[in-house]
């Protein structure tokens, strides 16, 4: 569900700041002191002093962290997928990548999503190279992100740059927003898939899939 908020620019902590737009009237990135800013005015309104000697570098220590959880906004997850291999001696069977970590952020509360991806698709003449499955994965993690938003980014920009007969993905997310407030359950994890081509057309490849990430895991820990 959408929310609108109102931002009051002449409240504490806003005094000074201004929003600008490009001749586009999109909003224009904010400066590193602008965004070193809003961290210090969040901590005040934490109930905590920015200016103390412990957090007096937070605001610079977060700002750099956020460079790298964001880094996903920065590029484009097609480019990891445009150099191919076309020897294959004749492969044509489903390639398969499973526990492929990461580490998200809910766009709802910015809190961390922590889970495993599995990516597999059955290729029509060529494949790519395995390192730039786990790329495409984290560059649609280090975003803001739903869980099923992500899933679908990565099935679908596979599938569209890749042009495989079928693509199949599944992730399994740990939500710190459910974890550490509201509900707090801290050992519930999120199953998501999308499927498309013959994994979605033909069961028993659908099957087979599944059957290879191993999703069954009736007593065993998550490994998350």
């Amino acid at each position: 569900m959408n929310t609108l908020v109102r931002v009051d620019l002449q409240a504490p902590g806003f005094a000074g700041a201004t929003l600008t737009t490009s001749r586009s009237g999109a909003a224009e990135r904010p400066t590193r002191a602008e965004a070193e800013q809003a961290v210090k005015t969040l901590i005040r309104w934490a109930g905590d002093d920015p200016t103390r000697e412990g957090l007096i570098e937070t605001p610079a220590r977060v700002v750099r962290a956020y460079q790298q959880w964001f880094a996903g906004y920065q590029q484009d997850p097609a480019e990891h997928l445009r150099r191919t291999f076309a020897e294959v001696a004749g492969y044509d069977e489903m390639v398969v990548m499973r526990d492929i970590f990461f580490q998200s952020h809910c766009e709802h509360h910015m809190a961390p999503i922590s889970g495993r991806a599995h990516v597999g698709y059955l290729p029509h003449n060529k494949v790519v190279g395995i390192s730039k499955l786990v790329r495409l994965v984290q560059v649609f993690a280090r975003r803001l992100q739903t869980q099923e938003k992500m899933t679908a980014q990565i099935a679908d920009t596979l599938y569209d740059i890749l042009a495989p007969q079928g693509v199949a993905v599944v992730v399994e997310g740990r939500h710190g927003c459910m974890t550490s407030r509201g509900v707090e359950q801290q050992s519930a994890t999120m199953l998501t898939s999308r499927m498309l081509g013959v994994f979605r057309d033909r069961p028993e490849t659908r099957e087979e899939f599944l059957a290879a990430i191993n999703l069954d895991r009736a007593g065993r820990a998550p490994r998350l």
